[in-house]
């Protein structure tokens, strides 16, 4: 089954019901894979179904599924929320996207602090660019793509999470090893800064708030370096989960 090509499919999936393809993957389908009436393939929603299904029909703008077999699976593990200052280079940006989602970080959020030189978002080409990646990773289940907010919402709005830490590079401020401090009891959110790195102002700000001041190594990472060597650390101690 994992030899199957994989799409999305932004409808319910249900047993034994036909689903309607977006015109894009209908073309994708019929151009470039040359697929036709009877051909396996899988579906995914990306809130944990999948479903096996059979072509019914292929054309240049308009394909169908017959859904033979669904299977409903729960996320695994504790979920990781990265809240990130993005910066201004956009490239950069979707290279952080597509890796934070091959990783299985369960939402990202953009944010807006003082030195923030993002402000604004391309949600519609964002979203695509998870929903590529989950579908590369042979995942269920697409990140949250938040809408941008500034930093102290965020710090109300996830206020709840159980593992909750800043990561900062500020000399003058103690920080906690992000590895020493991680633990696998509850949910993680993660607040990466921008380029300039939060003021110590924020800092404080989120330590009234009641996030942990952490490091994530000696050296001084970029923006869309720290989120994924925390994502990557988060997931592989978590992988004896999966």
């Amino acid at each position: 089954m994992s030899n199957l090509h994989r799409f999305l499919c932004a409808g319910p999936i249900e047993q034994n019901s036909t689903v309607a393809l977006d015109a894009d993957t209908a073309k994708h389908i019929w151009q470039v894979l040359r697929m036709k009436a009877g051909d396996a393939i899988l579906l995914t929603d990306g809130m944990g179904s999948l479903a096996e299904g059979l072509i019914q029909n292929a054309e240049r703008h308009k394909c169908n599924v017959v859904i033979r077999k669904v299977t409903v699976t729960e996320r695994q593990g504790n979920a990781l929320h990265l809240a990130i200052a993005f910066t201004k280079n956009n490239s950069r940006n979707e290279w952080l996207l597509e890796k934070a989602t091959e990783l299985g970080v369960a939402s990202i959020i953009p944010m807006t602090t003082t030195r923030s030189e993002k402000t604004h978002m391309r949600a519609d080409r964002w979203e695509k660019i998870l929903q590529s990646a989950i579908l590369q990773s042979q995942q269920n289940y697409l990140p949250h793509l938040a809408k941008i907010a500034p930093l102290p919402q965020v710090l109300k709005e996830y206020g709840g999470t159980a593992q909750k830490f800043v990561a900062h590079c500020i000399d003058d401020n103690s920080r906690k090893s992000f590895a020493g401090m991680l633990n696998k009891t509850g949910d993680t959110i993660l607040l990466i800064g921008p380029e300039g790195d939060f003021t110590a102002d924020e800092v404080n700000l989120c330590i009234v708030a009641g996030f942990t001041p952490v490091s994530l190594g000696r050296q001084r990472l970029r923006t869309e370096t720290a989120a994924m060597a925390a994502a990557a650390y988060f997931n592989v101690m978590h992988d004896d989960q999966n």
